[in-house]
């Protein structure tokens, strides 16, 4: 695999770099920098989206045809990376990286037409209902029920975890249609509107006190029938492809990187308690090496993913090995940065936002106040999206053949 960048993307890099010193607000990067949550909060991210979308690049990963910016993988490559390291905030991925590319594949041109353009210009705002109680990892046991009933479905059930359900006006759901059916052949794909009576959400709130999931509570709640994307019983088939966009059409390792040069540059900075900073502390220095290494090994994993999609490939289950190794990198760097700070990594700030005029004052500094929080947070990333276990098995089977 060439490493090297052609001439084209690296015009097209700097054409990156020269957009976002020119249209990224500092406040937006101030608030993308002071999120101590998985996602960003949409007040960030959907100013983020306007700019882009005027801009023409936000649906970067759609097909041309669906108003994708017909970039390569490598270009959308470079523009992540750049973004990270730019503190750019991160985009309402539900709709953008997780639906949107699902009804390019599977909706029809009525429902490209209709959904596709309020994604963009966020008009709705998406929420994901796939798990519920006791069908997280064994997702296909869920129960949540879809009856069709002349022209709509009427749902009921109960999903779980369901992050931004609070803000959001949509839901795309897995839902049960055939009871009679095999587990996965029996289930659905629904696209629901959250304002109508019979949807109830409740808040979860993490360990850091951020309120980022919910429980959403389904009561004879009514989707018309032209909100099915595929066929009755593809709903397993549609989610397998949409998890695989999940973990493999993103890529982490060039935030990681850009967290690692942080905690880094801030070692330098922080005092060792011994008279010198923490960059002399060779325990901690040789800790960050070794995660960095690692970061290195999935950012060439990530390009060898993307030379794939290059080719015309699906994502395919190696996106599974990343996945749980971004995973587990985002809590080892998370846990760094409440090593660095000691003391000072322990103040678990309550009250949000953590950006902004009428920010809470950290008591050593913003880094040090968003330590612990971040660290609680990152605990998830093992766990959404499958977790680290179903990767392995699924890593096991489909990639070694075991």
């Amino acid at each position: 695999m060439d490493l090297h960048f052609t001439p084209e993307d690296e015009a097209f890099r700097q054409s990156v770099r020269d957009f976002l010193d020119t249209h990224l607000p500092r406040h937006l990067r101030e608030g993308m920098a002071a999120t101590p949550g998985v996602f960003v909060e949409p007040d960030i991210g959907q100013e983020w989206q306007r700019i882009l979308h005027e801009k023409g690049w936000l649906a970067y990963n759609w097909p041309v045809d669906c108003g994708g910016t017909g970039w390569t993988p490598v270009q959308r490559y470079i523009f992540e990376k750049e973004c990270a390291l730019a503190d750019a905030p991160s985009l309402p991925v539900l709709s953008l990286k997780l639906l949107g590319p699902v009804i390019c594949r599977f909706g029809t041109a009525e429902q490209k037409a209709r959904i596709l353009p309020r994604i963009l210009d966020g008009s709705d705002y998406w929420c994901q209902g796939f798990s519920e109680p006791g069908s997280g990892s064994d997702l296909a046991s869920l129960r949540t029920r879809a009856e069709r009933r002349g022209d709509h479905y009427v749902i009921n059930g109960r999903k779980l975890w369901t992050t931004h359900a609070h803000h959001a006006n949509k839901i795309f759901c897995l839902v049960r249609t055939d009871p009679a059916a095999k587990a996965q052949r029996g289930i659905s794909f629904l696209l629901v509107d959250m304002d109508q009576p019979g949807v109830e959400v409740r808040p979860i709130r993490g360990l850091a006190g951020d309120h980022e999931v919910n429980e959403v509570f389904l009561d004879e709640v009514m989707t018309p029938v032209e909100n099915l994307v595929g066929e009755e019983g593809m709903g397993w088939t549609i989610a397998k492809f949409l998890l695989e966009n999940e973990r493999g059409g993103a890529c982490h390792a060039p935030k990681l990187l850009s967290d690692i040069q942080k905690l880094r540059r801030n070692a330098a900075l922080e005092p060792d308690g011994e008279g010198g900073t923490m960059a002399d502390d060779g325990a901690f220095m040789a800790d960050l090496a070794r995660i960095e290494l690692t970061a290195q090994a999935l950012e060439m994993t990530e390009l060898r993913v993307l030379a794939e999609i290059a080719k015309g490939l699906p994502p395919g289950p190696q996106t599974s090995l990343s996945k749980m190794i971004a995973s587990t990198l985002r809590q080892q760097v998370d846990g760094m940065a409440v090593r660095l700070y000691g003391y000072a990594g322990l103040e678990l700030e309550p009250r949000r936002p953590l950006y902004g005029e009428a920010a809470p004052a950290p008591i050593h500094g913003k880094a040090a106040q968003l330590a612990a929080p971040r660290y609680l947070n990152s605990l998830a990333w093992t766990i959404f999206g499958g977790t680290n276990e179903v990767q392995r098995t699924i890593i096991a089977k489909t990639v070694l053949g075991l």
